[in-house]
């Protein structure tokens, strides 16, 4: 069972939001004050892009595109693992 299923069901009443192509890099569910998100692994998630593209295009892309984009209610969050 990967992290995302056992996110799914654990907080199946609650509309979490995953970041599509980053399963790997679940590292779970973080909460600020009464807000909750599906937590990423930073690094994880350019090692992913890293796979398609160049690290300075993957670092880009990833700040731009990926944490940059908020849509609304438990949007995803970003941790530094390091």
């Amino acid at each position: 069972m990967t992290n995302k299923t056992k996110i799914k069901e654990e907080y199946q009443d609650i509309p979490l939001l995953f970041a599509d192509g980053f399963d790997k890099a679940i590292l779970g569910v973080s909460q600020q004050f009464n807000t909750l998100s599906v937590a990423y692994d930073k690094k994880k998630c350019i090692e992913i892009l890293k796979k398609n593209m160049s690290e300075d295009e993957a670092i880009e892309y990833f700040y731009f595109n990926i944490v940059g984009a908020y849509v609304g209610d438990y949007t995803p969050s970003f941790i530094d693992s390091e």
